[in-house]
């Protein structure tokens, strides 16, 4: 009898634990980070407040879609699978490569990041250069083994979260007055939430960064991409699904109340942490030092998992026979080698996004990123409608169906409306236009890169490991 290597099949190896801290570890990284800095600059705390609310809602809809599909149907590189079977084949493969393109475009901005918090101590040293350590550091991680690189990503993510813990209390104290300002000043409370007004800059940035919103909760839908990897599916991923979410909106509302309130609308920006400024004025020794290694930690953790992300729907599609089969060989470990190396381009995006202008650069990278991913979610909405539309004609009881997204149809139409409204935003946004420029003709591209190589995929010979 084969084994799964033989096969070329990946292994069951991640458990509950594994799989919420693996989406919680690709959500709390880059966009929670750094990109924050960049949306208080542009809407205002309120407004920034209420676009986490908008994008919390959102992620809610989508996770209630997935979790259902995810249940029905656990399949490594669930999301194209789905969109192929209920929307299309080329719709499928498109959704794939959109999917690797958010991961590995994330990538690059996540690298350029972590080169950002390494300048912090040593301004002296390029972006550059600590991309290329980074680079050589997260493909060690992953070509070793899945559980290896799944409990790496554990202990990554449970840091991100007592970081995140702390930061709320500590930062909370640091508002009203209990832990003292480090020039003296006077507990900030909650003036600087109003001080340029409710909406400075009226209600249009907040459909600006939208897309940006969306892009700091990217990897919640890692759950469904880890589905074929993890043990008893049916179990475990609605628990991952309701924890995740429920941390998430605490979390993320939290962290964001506390960043709007004590860094004031024209002091925030992406060249360094949000997170960093706070402790900058916050009176406790090197507490900006610590939570500088923490953010490094947890950009890290988040392109361990984008990593991992990009070259498992890499080899998804070889797998369903629409890329050659050596996207689809893995070696003794059940790591798919080859498509790790070739995601790992996104690597190569930092080096040049960090050599040419690493500030805005890296808000171009990450709309492009976002610009995906919320793409991937339209699908995921509209591949649930689908999914229970056919559930139902074909005559089968609702009870058949072990984990079920309530207040159907709602819920995906409104979820595929708003993920619709937010790509609209980005031509809004002269800095993040470049979403659409690139976005727009890749969907076309893959589009036309399906129709045109599908016959000679299918004619390959059956896949082989290593």
């Amino acid at each position: 009898m084969q084994t799964e290597q033989e096969n070329g099949q990946l292994k069951r190896t991640m458990k509950t634990r594994h799989l919420i801290m693996l989406s919680l570890g690709g959500v709390i990284g880059t966009g929670l980070f750094f990109n924050t800095g960049y949306i208080i600059s542009t809407t205002g705390a309120a407004g920034t407040l209420l676009a986490y609310l908008i994008g919390a809602l959102v992620v809610w809809l989508v996770m209630q879609c997935l979790g259902e599909l995810s249940v029905a149907m656990p399949e490594t590189g669930a999301f194209h699978v789905y969109a192929a079977r209920y929307l299309g084949p080329a719709t499928g493969y498109t959704v794939a490569w959109l999917y690797w393109l958010t991961w590995t475009v994330a990538l690059g901005s996540s690298f350029t990041a972590a080169g950002f918090c390494m300048q912090y101590w040593f301004p002296q040293v390029p972006v550059w250069a600590w991309c290329v350590v980074f680079c050589a550091v997260i493909f060690g991680l992953n070509v070793i083994s899945t559980r290896f690189f799944a409990e790496g990503e554990f202990w990554f993510s449970l840091v991100k979260v007592i970081t995140i813990i702390a930061f709320i209390i500590l930062g909370g104290a640091a508002i009203f007055g209990f832990i003292p300002m480090q020039d003296g000043s006077p507990a900030p409370g909650l003036s600087n939430l109003t001080a340029e007004g409710w909406f400075p800059h009226g209600g249009l940035p907040i459909l600006m960064t939208m897309v940006a919103v969306n892009f700091a909760f990217s990897g919640t839908e890692l759950i469904g991409i880890a589905a074929g990897e993890t043990e008893n599916p049916h179990k475990v991923i609605p628990v991952a699904i309701r924890t995740t979410i429920a941390r998430l909106i605490i979390f993320f509302i939290g962290t964001v109340f506390v960043l709007a309130a004590l860094i004031p609308m024209q002091q925030a920006g992406v060249e360094k942490s949000p997170f960093v400024l706070v402790f900058e004025k916050v009176g406790i020794p090197y507490a900006a030092d610590i939570f500088n290694f923490v953010i490094l930690t947890a950009i890290l953790s988040a392109a361990n998992s984008g990593l991992y992300a990009s070259g498992r729907m890499l080899w998804s599609l070889s797998n369903e026979k629409t890329l050659p089969r050596c996207f689809a060989r893995v070696n003794k470990n059940g790591v798919p080698l080859t498509a790790l190396s070739v995601s790992m381009l996104g690597g190569v995006l930092a080096l040049f996004s960090s050599v040419i202008a690493p500030d805005t650069v890296f808000v171009a990278l990450s709309a492009i990123s976002g610009f995906a991913v919320v793409a991937v979610w339209i699908s995921i909405c509209a591949s649930h409608f689908m999914f229970r539309r056919r559930h139902l004609q074909s005559g089968q009881p609702l009870s058949a169906l072990q984990y079920r997204a309530p207040w159907y149809p709602l819920v995906p139409v409104l979820g595929f409306i708003l993920c619709v409204v937010a790509c609209v935003g980005l031509a809004f946004d002269p800095t993040q236009r470049i979403a659409l420029y690139c976005g727009i003709p890749f969907v076309a591209l893959c589009y036309g890169a399906y129709y045109l190589t599908r016959n000679i995929t299918s004619q390959e010979p059956e896949h082989v490991a290593e």
